[in-house]
């Protein structure tokens, strides 16, 4: 129930559910009111435990569509560095290939809305390799006519990695520091923590949108905000008895006309 009104129940398929990003969106779906169901399929288990999660146990390179739980939504979290994947084609594979693989699946199994994350800058026209290949990504899975598609492309990820990058803890410092002067039309170019990554897409997956494909950039991402619930005020004892003020429960009866 959200400021009185009935949420409808969904379901949940989190792919990518050990990274950074997918580790805060699981928590974020099982603590919500609006998922009663949340399995992850993954290549190992995860710590986190919860009465609403399921785990699979599975090889992305041998998935099948009856691997797939009927669901609401699925929230592609997948993603690699080229360090831990050495190879371009590797980092293809798990950046490109999978997403494109599990988003076909998703679609024979007839689950309606499919989320992934991308990055910021991303276009199959870039001239570099890491922004060209996540542009690919989009463009793929919007020709696959998907019946809802959501982007999600976030600036530099920050917040609690447990994986040491040097490159992106000295990034994170400096954007520590230009952050709170980056307003107006910059604030788009913010870090983004992971967690408000995650709480973006649980966010957007339940107030869905109409387009087909939607793409959420920086700024999208960062303006969303939990539901405000309108607290009720207390009515002092002295006031709930003054019936002065209390006209509103009396009923007056309809006199009959002249």
């Amino acid at each position: 129930m959200r400021g009185g009104i009935e949420v409808a129940k969904r379901t949940a398929i989190v792919v990518g559910a050990t990274g950074f990003t997918g580790q805060h969106l699981v928590k974020q779906l099982c603590e919500s009111e609006e998922y009663v169901a949340v399995t992850i399929i993954a290549r190992r288990n995860i710590t986190y435990t919860h009465a609403k999660l399921d785990v699979k146990i599975r090889e992305f390179d041998t998935l099948e569509e009856r691997d797939l739980e009927i669901a609401d939504d699925l929230f592609c979290c997948l993603g690699t560095t080229m360090k831990k994947a050495k190879t371009r084609e590797n980092f293809e594979k798990v950046d490109l290939e999978y997403p494109l693989r599990i988003a076909s699946l998703a679609k024979k199994r007839g689950i309606p809305n499919f989320h992934v994350i991308s990055a910021a800058g991303s276009s199959s026209k870039s001239p570099f390799f890491y922004s060209r290949t996540k542009g690919r990504m989009e463009q793929e899975l919007i020709d696959l006519k998907l019946p809802h598609l959501s982007i999600f492309r976030p600036s530099l990820l920050t917040g609690g990695r447990t994986e040491f990058r040097l490159g992106e803890r000295l990034a994170e410092g400096i954007f520590q520091l230009i952050n709170p002067i980056l307003v107006g039309p910059f604030k788009g170019l913010r870090a983004i923590e992971g967690k408000q990554l995650a709480f973006a897409m649980y966010h957007f997956a339940v107030h869905n949108h109409k387009n087909n494909v939607q793409l959420y950039k920086a700024i999208d991402i960062l303006g969303a905000k939990p539901w405000e619930v309108e607290e009720e005020i207390p009515v002092a004892r002295e006031e709930l008895f003054d019936w002065s003020k209390r006209k509103d429960i009396f009923v007056e009866e309809n006199k009959p006309k002249d």
